[in-house]
């Protein structure tokens, strides 16, 4: 495999441009902030990381900032969520790209220095290993990083450790928490794009499977509902008792994980947290039950405990393991299912939130915001939120009521009130 370009093979970016055409094409909002970009130029001479998945959708972002002026640097941020066409479209763009579908740890990791090698002005990161690697080098190594932004739950929960511990080198913005991004990307996009995961690999009937959902954040409640909606049986686990008590409300059944194992057709781990199902749960669970993660890292899953017992690849993504008396089938590795075995979340969802990445990059870059930040995390802008919100509903035709004058007087008094 030639590494000149740091991808697989150039030859493919044919057929990734007719992909990423199609993924343009369900992207609006991005489509009108690319306008936007291209007779502005915010971004002129800034040095941009990314540590993404190299999907269709990530190369729209990726037009996006190059028209604002940015100069790109691409890694994946999963050994198998990498596109090989997109990552060769890219390139043909002139977009700097170092990512291939199957990385070894090794591979990926030389990506990931690749990235935080090339004097960066600000950095995209999705789970922290981008972040991570900046704080593993020496001190020097920041003296053009800026800022950040992190696309999800995983990669918040190392930020949010980093700026405990005081040792947050620069500030980051939690594009994950935006409202136009879990709302709707951890919910919707993770419930269908883990489903379809599941049925590539497997071709399997959802319909009257019992199907546990390990955790019950935004991205577990979206599998939950989408499971149910294809007539699943639905049982949630999870460790946090308001959670816990939401999805009883919303009529699943939560059960601890060793109990609800006992008649599990297929397990999907959605925590972000390490060995869910593990060695206990490996002992009591049903023989022949699927196991899939939609978290970002492949921990969720023991997969080391697994490793122990005989296997083999019975599908393309799906491995069967022996366990004396009982098997089980292990998607991906462990890995993300949904990028793995599928295509990720569907382009009019990320639309949302790589729309917010691209707003809080111009925001990060302009001399009110640059250099005013402490090293913190930060929230989206309320602003930048409600105006990505503003554009999709603009986009797909939907108009809202307004507030009146009066309306809005009464909702900010005191003195009126019954």
């Amino acid at each position: 495999m030639t590494k000149k370009d740091n991808i697989k093979d150039i030859s493919l970016s044919k057929e990734g441009k007719l992909q990423i055409q199609w993924a343009r094409h369900n992207m609006p909002v991005l489509g009108r902030i690319k306008t936007k970009f291209e007779s502005l130029n915010p971004l002129d001479q800034t040095k941009i990381g990314c540590c993404l998945h190299v999907t269709k959708e990530t190369a729209v972002l990726m037009e996006t900032l190059k028209a604002g002026g940015a100069e790109i640097f691409l890694c994946g941020s999963n050994p198998l969520s990498t596109n090989d066409e997109i990552a060769a479209s890219l390139v043909k763009n002139s977009i700097n790209v170092y990512a291939w579908h199957g990385m070894n740890e090794k591979e990926y990791n030389s990506a990931i220095d690749w990235v935080a090698n090339q004097n960066l002005d600000i950095i995209m990161d999705d789970g922290g290993d981008l972040t991570t690697r900046l704080h593993q080098k020496p001190l020097k190594s920041f003296s053009e990083v800026t800022a950040g932004t992190e696309e999800t739950t995983t990669g918040l929960i190392r930020d949010y450790a980093l700026e405990k511990e005081g040792i947050l080198r620069f500030p980051m913005i939690a594009v994950n928490d935006a409202k136009t991004k879990h709302f709707f990307d951890n919910r919707y996009g993770t419930g269908q794009s883990t489903l379809d995961g599941v049925m590539r690999a497997t071709s399997l009937l959802l319909a009257g499977k019992v199907i546990v959902v390990a955790g019950y954040g935004w991205c577990g409640r979206g599998i939950a509902l989408r499971a149910k909606g294809m007539g699943a049986k639905v049982i949630v686990t999870e460790v946090d008792e308001i959670k816990a008590l939401e999805a009883w409300m919303d009529g699943f059944q939560v059960v601890p994980m060793e109990k609800a194992c006992v008649n599990a057709d297929l397990i999907l781990t959605a925590t972000g947290n390490k060995h869910v199902v593990g060695e206990k749960t490996f002992k009591k669970i049903k023989d022949g039950c699927v196991l899939a993660n939609a978290g970002h890292f492949d921990v969720e899953v023991d997969v080391r405990y697994l490793n122990r017992f005989r296997s083999r690849e019975v599908r393309p993504n799906v491995k069967e393991y022996q366990l004396n008396d009982k098997r089980v089938y292990l998607l991906a590795e462990g890995r993300l299912v949904n990028l793995a075995c599928a295509e990720g979340h569907p382009p009019e969802v990320m639309d949302m939130s790589f729309a917010n990445q691209a707003l809080v990059a111009e925001w990060l870059v302009n001399p009110k915001t640059k250099g005013k930040l402490k090293n913190k995390v930060y929230p989206v802008p309320e602003e930048i939120d409600r105006e990505v919100a503003k554009e999709k509903l603009e986009a797909v035709g939907i108009e809202i009521d307004k507030l009146t004058k009066e309306q809005f007087e009464y909702l900010k008094s005191w003195e009126l009130g019954t």
